[in-house]
């Protein structure tokens, strides 16, 4: 009479056992999902021309699709402005996290940027080009924290705000913005990298309103912990002194990544 019972909780046992390994491994699994989210305006949504070589995929580097399913990901990145999309820095940042860290690692981009959006339009979680911005990036958000492990934030956008009205509030809007960033991915010590605008502005009026920005930038970045901010140095335009070429956006992506690599994961 006592085979039965004591079969059956040996059987209730083991499966309990099964669901906890699943589980585990369940969670291993997400852990080396490595997601960074990609937010700002146009220089990170991409204008560049997409080429040959920006069309190879890899099966360890994976986006968001515009009905949020995860997919391999491939050019361009961006979807919401489809007439303007182009080559941005996220699969170049993607290839170069791939040699720093373990076979393992799968990094995930989450297209966030919006053209032409002002630091304003996002703090307000106002609609852009048919976007609600802070609401996109908190659905984003939602769906990275399901799938793995948000891991940063590569920021570009100040080429709205480069005039002498928002110049002087713009770190603040920053820290307010990043704030609300971390708050959302729950994460207060998220590391965030900032990109200098480019230096090729004009003309000499709207090159200085530029360089103002990017020392706002620098200054928030030296006076904060896990700010983070990368050079634009020697990268070039695509012919309209505003928007990144194509090699400019692979190295923009390089830069990103060793920063993150070099910075904050190890």
């Amino acid at each position: 009479m006592l085979a039965f019972p004591f079969l059956l909780m040996i059987t209730f046992s083991c499966i309990q056992s099964d669901d906890v390994e699943i589980q585990k491994k369940a969670r291993e699994a997400n852990s080396n999902i490595w997601i960074f989210m990609m937010t700002g305006q146009s220089n990170m949504a991409g204008r560049g021309a997409i080429e040959s070589q920006d069309l190879i995929t890899n099966e360890r580097i994976i986006t968001i699709n515009k009905v949020n399913e995860w997919v391999i990901a491939s050019e361009p990145l961006h979807f919401y402005e489809p007439s303007g999309a182009g080559l941005d820095c996220g699969m170049s940042f993607a290839r170069e996290m791939l040699k720093h860290v373990p076979d393992s690692i799968t990094i995930a981009m989450v297209p966030c940027a919006v053209g032409g959006s002002s630091i304003f339009q996002w703090l307000e979680d106002k609609e852009h080009r048919g976007v609600r911005l802070l609401s996109n990036f908190r659905e984003k958000a939602q769906l990275a924290k399901q799938r793995g492990v948000i891991k940063g934030i590569i920021w570009h956008q100040g080429e709205s705000n480069a005039n002498p009205d928002d110049i002087p509030v713009y770190q603040d809007a920053l820290l307010d913005l990043f704030s609300t960033f971390r708050a959302i991915t729950q994460n207060d010590q998220l590391p965030i990298v900032m990109g200098e605008l480019g230096r090729f502005a004009t003309p000499e009026e709207k090159a200085a309103n530029f360089e103002k920005i990017n020392a706002v930038i620098g200054k928030t970045a030296q006076e904060n912990e896990n700010l983070y901010v990368i050079s634009s140095e020697g990268l070039n335009h695509k012919g309209d002194n505003l928007h990144f070429d194509s090699a400019s956006q692979r190295e923009l992506g390089r830069r990103y990544a060793e920063m993150i690599q070099s910075t904050t994961l190890k």
